[in-house]
Parts: structure tokens; sequence; C-alpha cells
């Protein structure tokens, strides 16, 4: 005669009958990611994605700012796949992290699109993004997804290096600064002299500064 158990008991012979990886898979918080996107290669390419891994509940896709932030205060979602381009070039992505952080829900934003410009890189972490992903390093979605869900996300390599220099740059004078963007683009101490009416030993000495400053900053 078979015999009945309790819900909770069936409940746990089935756990029991699991092997190690499914028991931490079946004990495992799903993490709740919604998708902020507008091209359809892109919505069907990250969606499937995210729907092969057992530890994700792929909530929804959004393609417009508006409905970002409206599935954002209606839904439990922990974190945003967030394009910055969602409608044209308006960079509207980046207003919607902002307004998402603004609400001052649980979600964790990662912004996740083709643009490498440093003012656009360094933007999306001012508006409280996590992290930085160029959609040519794709495969690295799903990690940087479970690392900000577990608050130990490092930033992607698409935006280290950048920020590790944007940071040493914080050490430099305004007129130090100056100097080293002249000297970025190419310009030669003469013309950094002339273009900012300068004497060239007050260049010369502004250089030998940033050098002390900067590790990665070679002068001749």
């Amino acid at each position: 005669m078979k015999k009945n158990h309790p819900t909770w008991q069936r409940t746990a012979l089935l756990y029991c009958s699991l092997n190690v990886s499914e028991r931490m898979v079946a004990a495992m918080e799903r993490i709740r990611v919604m998708l902020v996107e507008d091209d359809p290669f892109w919505k069907q390419q990250l969606s499937e994605d995210l729907q092969l891994e057992s530890d994700i509940e792929f909530v929804c896709v959004a393609d417009t700012k508006e409905a970002a932030v409206k599935a954002a205060q209606e839904l439990e979602i922990d974190v945003i796949l967030m394009d910055i381009n969602l409608t044209g070039n308006n960079l509207d992505g980046l207003q919607a992290a902002e307004m998402v952080n603004r609400l001052h829900t649980q979600c964790k934003v990662i912004m996740l699109t083709s643009m490498t410009e440093k003012e656009i890189i360094l933007k999306s972490f001012q508006v409280g993004a996590v992290n930085y992903i160029t959609k040519s390093s794709y495969k690295d979605i799903i990690m940087a997804i479970r690392d900000a869900h577990t608050e130990r996300a490092s930033i992607h390599a698409d935006a280290a290096e950048l920020l590790r220099t944007e940071i040493q740059l914080m050490s430099l004078t305004p007129m130090e600064r100056e100097v080293f963007e002249l000297r970025k683009e190419g310009l030669s101490k003469t013309q950094i002299s002339d273009k900012l009416t300068k004497s060239v030993n007050t260049i010369k000495s502004q250089l030998r500064s940033m050098k002390n400053k900067l590790v990665f900053f070679k002068e001749d």
C-alpha cells in the first residue's frame, strides 16, 4: 500500500534525493533580473541566456525609460541590466538608472552597452550603477549579476582601467590636469606653453610634478 506523506515530508524527500550541486541550487534564492533593452537581437540573446540559469528568475523586459522605472517600482527585482541608449542617442538608460536609484529600491543596476566613451562610463557610476559591461563582453554578464546580487561586485575590465586612471588623476591640481590633457593630445611643451600662455619652464615643472604623482605617466 502506497504511503501518503504530508506535503512538507514529500518536499523533504524530494530535496534529499538531489545531489549536492542540485541541493545548493534548490536552497539558493533565485536572483530576479529585469532586462532594459530596445534592440531586438539583444533582447532575444540576453533573454535566452538568462533563462538558462537555474539561479536566475528572468522577470521581464522593458524597452523604454518609463517602462523600466515603472517595473522597478511595482515588481520585485534584484538586478537590472540597463542599456544606455533606449530611444535614439538620448542616453535615457542613464536617466533611468538614476531614477531607479532615487527610488531607494534594492535593485542593483549594471550598465550593458556598446559605448566605450570615458564620459559615459564615469556618468554611469555617478548615477549609481554597480558595474559597466560592453556588449562585446556579454558572456561575463551572468557572473556580474551574481556578484552584484551578493554585493561583492568587482568592476568589469571594460571600465576598471579607466576608473583606476581617473582616481589617480584626482591627485592633480586643475592646472596639472589641463597640462595632462593637452599632453595626451600630443602637444609639445612649447605648444602647451603657447596655448596656456605660461612659460616653458612652468610647463616642465608641471610635467615633473605629474610624473611624481602618476605611476603610469611617462615624460621625457
